[in-house]
């Protein structure tokens, strides 16, 4: 079996999931009282990131825990329809080139896969469109359908995405060296090397010179 693995925010989507989600939080017309509790729990992980003292990974790892933490007395549902509006949003900005790649390795009965950071719901509401087979993303925690925002977020970044990967795909028999992967930044780096075929979309610097110097293909 192949695989053709999709990173999310600057590769399937052209822009940033999370400031999306900020700037909709902010200027809800329910719930914008909600962004101040954010932006105070945000702060400090974010002003020690741009002082080089507090790891990036960290940072946003923070970050995803106290948008959710800012969502308290969610209902599943009502959950769902907060990520139904963002996803709404969304819709005009995906990277067309990468969803004409999604469609084409479906036509050729490539096992395609999402492997994002962002909220999984929300993948689920922006993506229903698309013929993927698998979402990976951060899991949102419940306990009788109530967000449950004190618990613990995993937040599927770096060399997670790699385990997760793996994990979905069990037992199956891969045919690696004829499988691609898409991403945009350093960090999708380890999911890239899985495949044969890496494709770096629209790259930020320190990906674009790795992939020039791999003769990764680049679009």
């Amino acid at each position: 079996m192949r695989v053709a693995i999709f990173d999310f925010d600057g590769t399937l989507y052209a822009k940033e999931t999370f400031q999306l989600m900020m700037n909709h939080l902010k200027n809800h017309p329910i719930h914008s009282r909600r962004y101040r509790k954010f932006y105070r729990a945000i702060m400090p992980p974010y002003i020690g990131h741009k002082l080089k003292i507090y790891p990036e990974a960290k940072m946003r790892a923070r970050s995803v825990q106290a948008y959710l933490a800012a969502l308290e007395t969610f209902s599943k549902q009502e959950l769902e329809e907060y990520f139904g509006e963002i996803a709404d949003l969304m819709q005009n900005d995906f990277n067309q080139e990468v969803v004409e790649r999604l469609k084409q390795h479906v036509s050729n009965e490539d096992y395609c896969m999402l492997v994002s950071g962002a909220f999984t719901p929300l993948l689920h509401a922006v993506t229903k469109e698309l013929p993927i087979e698998k979402i990976i993303g951060t899991e949102v925690p419940y306990e009788a359908d109530i967000l449950a925002h004190r618990t613990p977020v995993i937040h599927i970044q770096g060399p997670l995405k790699t385990e997760k990967i793996l994990e979905a795909l069990g037992n199956e028999t891969i045919d690696w060296k004829n499988s691609y992967a898409y991403g945009d930044s350093l960090s999708d780096v380890p999911v890239l090397e899985l495949v044969g075929n890496p494709v770096a979309v629209r790259p930020e610097a320190r990906l674009r010179t790795l992939a020039s110097e791999r003769n990764w293909e680049i679009i």
